[in-house]
């Protein structure tokens, strides 16, 4: 198993914090993807990657039927126990690039921060192959705004004193780069129509202790060693109390990327 797989195993590992302190999605975005998908009433969804269920549930209690699939067991038995009001949707410990549907096939396929752990060489065509033939995939992440202000660029300091072998974000693609990148990604498989992108610009308040359990959900916060992430940690709960008053309020931005499957394509 490589180190990509590996990580992809964390967030079972902290699945309340995962649950309780992960982003959830604007309930804008949740509309866009029904109106612009033009799904039924009845129809189906397949869900890759879908946690504890945050972006599950707005879809569930809409009465749509369901099928999520994730690797972590954790993380599935609290999805479930979101959604037992709703028996039209069924959850499968199964990765995505392994599971067989059979003659199934999807009016959508939804995945919420989660597509970019499949190689797209693999993925974007069993998901076109998933789909019916007016059917849509709608992908979506949130993203952290650039270039960072207050508490997010204070706390970089801190970050380059204590893991200083971690990449600078401010050196990385900016974010409309990082958009413009997947948006490339989806149009080149020739798989769907032209991607349709929507942004969504929101924000989320976190007590210190709340903040330190989110960064524990994150794959390479949570397996630095013992001692790093425990001073990481203490500093930065340390930063939030003495100059931000033990809260902090941290902006979003979600990209939905959405795309109906193309005429010809056939799975």
């Amino acid at each position: 198993m490589n180190n990509t797989q590996d990580r992809r195993f964390t967030f079972n590992q902290v699945a309340l914090d995962y649950d309780a302190v992960r982003p959830s999605y604007p309930d804008e975005l949740i509309e866009d993807i029904l109106t612009l998908s033009a799904i039924p009433e009845n129809g189906t969804i397949l869900e890759v990657g879908c946690g504890s269920g945050q972006a599950t549930l707005p879809f569930a209690r809409r009465g749509y039927r369901m099928t999520c699939l994730d690797i972590g067991a954790e993380l599935l038995a609290l999805a479930a126990r979101k959604c037992q009001p709703y028996p039209q949707v069924r959850f499968e410990c199964a990765a995505f690039e392994d599971w067989q549907a059979g003659e199934e096939r999807f009016d959508l396929l939804i995945s919420a921060t989660a597509f970019h752990w499949i190689p797209p060489e693999m993925g974007y065509p069993k998901a076109a192959g998933l789909l019916n033939d007016t059917g849509f995939i709608a992908l979506f992440w949130n993203y952290h705004p650039r270039p960072f202000t207050g508490f997010s660029s204070d706390v970089q300091q801190i970050y380059r004193r204590i893991v200083p072998e971690w990449a600078d974000p401010a050196s990385g693609l900016s974010l409309e780069e990082d958009i413009h990148t997947t948006e490339e990604e989806i149009n080149r498989t020739g798989l769907f129509e032209p991607v349709v992108i929507k942004k969504y610009a929101w924000t989320r308040e976190y007590t210190t202790t709340d903040y330190l359990r989110l960064l524990n959900t994150y794959s390479d916060h949570h397996n630095l060693d013992e001692s790093t992430r425990g001073l990481l940690f203490r500093e930065i709960g340390a930063l939030i109390d003495s100059r931000y008053g033990g809260k902090i309020t941290r902006p979003y931005l979600t990209a939905l990327f959405m795309a109906s499957k193309r005429l010809g394509q056939h799975g």
